[in-house]
């Protein structure tokens, strides 16, 4: 077992969630607040020629410690809900809330991966993870024991020192997750993070993915156009319906946690999660 000493203690058994739907895919738990709240949400803008609807009437509710991943066609709004939801853009109507708070503008206390790792090429591995903790000013101390507990959970030892053109694009989307991840993010945004990846690789940091999610205990938000991805990843899918993007459906996968890769790709319940997405963007791609 890997020591992940500096890092949260497990996160809660899936099984025991309560599903309640009282909302559009949500999740009803306790009483306490989601950890993500959307709330009649749209989004419209201008261009010269033209006003545009990217988003209409999206309401969802993602509990604490859930893993939803969004599909859907391409330029339906995948990635605009994300960018609400860290505050980088402002909705035309509805609202968004964070652990029942409302999102008035960026917020700091998200974690976001992007398709590309970004990573800047003077600054080995470690010291693109602790560029968070720069900007944050965490303190040294504290930065540099949870920077060794992440490198450690992401199988980066040996890699600490090496710098990014060193590193296979594997190495670099892990590097991005610790560097998300570093100051403990109770929400995880990812955007295609590994979109770009081959085949093998992605299977790989699907894996990996699956288990640094049951061991930090995040929130996460997966925006893909693989279905296998979704469904092997996450707790719930939500298929988005063509631009105006809203949500068609929200899928409960119906998978424990912790989920061997080969074996779920086999289960009855993968097979019906992945007919029914591809059933439903059938339907979507047939609208185009």
């Amino acid at each position: 077992m890997p020591d992940h000493t500096g890092l949260r203690s497990a996160r809660p058994q899936h099984a025991t969630l309560e599903k309640e739907t009282a909302r559009a895919g949500g999740t009803g738990g306790s009483g306490a607040a989601p950890a993500v709240r959307l709330d009649d949400v749209a989004v419209r803008f201008r261009t010269k020629k033209k006003d545009v609807t990217a988003l209409s009437d999206v309401s969802l509710d993602i509990g604490a410690g859930e893993f939803v991943a969004i599909v859907g066609p391409s330029g339906c709004g995948k990635s605009t809900l994300l960018k609400l939801i860290a505050g980088l853009l402002t909705p035309s109507s509805g609202e968004v809330l964070l652990g029942g708070e409302r999102v008035r503008g960026p917020r700091r206390d998200i974690g976001y991966v992007f398709q590309r790792a970004a990573l800047l090429d003077w600054r080995s591995a470690r010291r693109n993870i602790l560029l968070q903790a720069e900007m944050r000013r965490m303190t040294a101390a504290e930065a540099r024991a949870r920077a060794d507990a992440l490198i450690r959970m992401t199988g980066l030892g040996g890699f600490e020192d090496a710098y990014p053109h060193e590193l296979s694009g594997g190495m670099q989307q892990r590097v991005a997750l610790c560097r998300a991840l570093l100051h403990e993010p109770p929400v995880l945004l990812m955007d295609e993070p590994f979109g770009a990846l081959d085949a093998l690789t992605r299977e790989q940091m699907n894996v990996e993915l699956n288990r640094i999610w049951r061991e930090t205990g995040t929130t996460v938000l997966l925006v893909t156009h693989s279905i296998a991805e979704a469904a092997y990843l996450a707790d719930r899918v939500v298929v988005m319906s063509p631009r105006p993007g809203t949500v068609t459906e929200v899928i409960d996968v119906g998978l424990p946690p912790e989920r061997a890769y080969a074996a779920t790709l086999a289960s009855a319940e993968f097979r019906t999660a992945t007919g029914r997405i591809r059933e439903l963007l059938g339907a979507a791609s047939a609208h185009d």
